[in-house]
């Protein structure tokens, strides 16, 4: 067997008992000065960013935010000055079902830590029990006189003490392990709250997107019913015809049935924001409201602060960690194991006598195991976790190049939408001076009707798709927020201290997404 970190290999069959003892304890000793447990030289997988966003080129109205501009914190909602998504936003985080199951998560993986922890200290039993036992004669010594039975009593009191010293990182490996998981499971549910907190902004923008379409087609509606009229005015006075009166009523009642759909949009994306805060959307309601909000200027920052932003990286990163940790565990399998087994408590036919020192009795035993044939099963074993290792860098990686697609998709997004916005308004101008000079000229009985239901069409269509176009860019803005990891930074994953102390005040907090400081730690534990 190869050394592993300058660790003294055992020679199988030649030291036994104390001697194997003390080789050990040796090793134990060496390991413990140089520092090199298994499991314990882990590195992050190296990626290396972009310089700049390719995407973060001003264009039209659209500005980018230098990257010394304050990064984005906490309540990244609040950069679109909405109080009433503010307010939703705050129920959110205490009434959301899915973050309210992530912290659970959380708290399973973190007891999972104090769990690994235990191993470091003995087991300590203590029990008491009693017998009384009856035992028949076996024979007589005496001719003519018969033995009696004898009863006999029995209480005992044992005490005993188990304990394996943790010599070549094992255990410690099995908390690096669960504490790299524990902080996953806090990335995840930070991932969680993200994803909540973005979508509730996704569907209040589209809902108040909704709103402006059916304030729009409010309007369009009672400009049609009075091109409906004067079209039926014409008509009896023999000025126009029954196809004029028909198309205009078509027309009417194509645009009645596009706002009735809209109302039944309106009203999914309402249901869906009862979901996210909690409530039953029988009982949740927002009352209709133009919408006012812009979409902002947000501070992208520099891509290699992507790194360290966004909480999907953060799990991938420390996913690395966990199975680096695996890969101690499988490493300790090669070393030899230690387990002191003591034992002692005190002994009497009476209760009263069950506690003098006369009575007292002890044991004690240490010995050592080391696996001389296994049939390659530790090679196997370790060589799956090996392939896990590099399946989880790869996974890092992938994250890392996704994370920055996202921001660049977004940053196109919300930059060519600036500019196709300002197109479309020219659009608007054109296709209402186009309107206004066909109904004047069908009016005057220059033109006919065919004319005025061109440009009424033509006209809704480019204000529908301006109102659509505003919504898709304060929608790519949270996007792309939510690309840019919102207001979460890495430093916020708890920390190997805060883990063994079991957030004793701050789960309600974390449950609720405040932040937590950091604490620095000196654990072994801590990759």
């Amino acid at each position: 067997m190869s050394n592993i970190c300058g660790a003294p290999a055992v020679q199988r069959g030649r030291k036994t008992g104390w001697h194997a003892v003390a080789l050990a304890l040796a090793g134990m000793a060496l390991l413990a000065v140089t520092g090199c447990w298994p499991g314990s030289n882990y590195q992050k997988p190296q990626m290396t960013a972009p310089d700049a966003y390719k995407e973060a080129v001003p264009s039209g109205d659209w500005k980018v935010s230098n990257p010394q501009d304050a990064m984005l914190r906490g309540k990244w909602w609040e950069i679109f000055n909405e109080s009433e998504l503010n307010q939703l936003e705050e129920q959110l985080n205490i009434n959301n079902q899915n973050i309210a199951q992530s912290f659970e998560n959380f708290v399973m993986a973190r007891d999972q830590v104090a769990q690994a922890r235990a191993s470091y200290w003995p087991t300590v039993t203590v029990g008491m029990s009693g017998s009384r036992m009856r035992q028949p004669p076996m024979g007589t010594t005496i001719v003519g006189v018969h033995q009696s039975a004898t009863t006999i009593n029995s209480f005992q009191l044992p005490l005993s003490v188990s304990w394996q010293p943790d010599l070549f990182g094992k255990i410690r490996s099995q908390v690096s392990q669960s504490t790299a998981a524990a902080q996953v499971s806090a990335a995840d549910l930070e991932n969680v709250r993200l994803s909540a907190q973005a979508s509730l902004a996704e569907f209040y923008f589209e809902l108040r997107g909704q709103d402006a379409l059916i304030d729009l087609y409010r309007k369009t509606l009672e400009n049609y019913q009075q091109t409906l009229d004067l079209t039926r005015a014409r008509q009896e006075t023999g000025l126009g015809s029954d196809e004029d009166v028909a198309g205009a009523e078509a027309n009417l009642k194509a645009a009645q049935a596009q706002a009735t759909a809209l109302a039944a949009t309106r009203a999914q994306y309402e249901h869906a924001i009862a979901l996210l805060i909690g409530k039953p959307a029988g009982q949740f309601s927002l009352p209709e409201r133009a919408l006012t909000a812009e979409a902002p200027t947000v501070p992208s920052g520099l891509p290699s602060q992507l790194l360290e932003r966004r909480p999907d990286i953060a799990a991938a990163e420390r996913t690395v960690a966990q199975y680096n940790a695996v890969l101690g565990i499988g490493k300790a399998s090669y070393f030899p194991s230690l387990s002191i087994q003591t034992g002692g408590g005190t002994q009497s036919t009476t209760f009263s006598n069950v506690f003098n020192a006369g009575n007292l009795y002890w044991s004690f035993g240490p010995s050592i195991s080391e696996t001389i044939f296994d049939g390659g099963q530790r090679k196997a074993v370790y060589n799956q976790y090996k392939a896990q290792y590099a399946a989880s860098s790869a996974t890092y990686r992938e994250t890392v190049l996704n994370a920055f697609k996202e921001v660049e998709d977004y940053l196109s997004s919300v930059r060519l939408l600036s500019t196709e916005i300002r197109q479309q308004d020219d659009a608007i101008l054109s296709a209402q001076r186009y309107y206004e000079l066909a109904t004047t000229r069908y009016e005057t009985g220059l033109d006919t009707y065919l004319n005025v239901l061109t440009a009424q069409t033509t006209l809704l269509n480019n204000r529908q798709t301006g109102i659509t176009m505003r919504i898709n860019r304060i929608t790519a803005s949270v996007q792309l927020i939510q690309a840019l990891g919102g207001g979460w930074d890495a430093s916020q994953l708890p920390t190997y201290q805060q883990l063994k102390d079991g957030y004793k005040t701050g789960d309600a907090t974390l449950a609720q997404g405040a932040v937590l400081p950091t604490q620095p730690t000196s654990s072994p534990a801590k990759n």
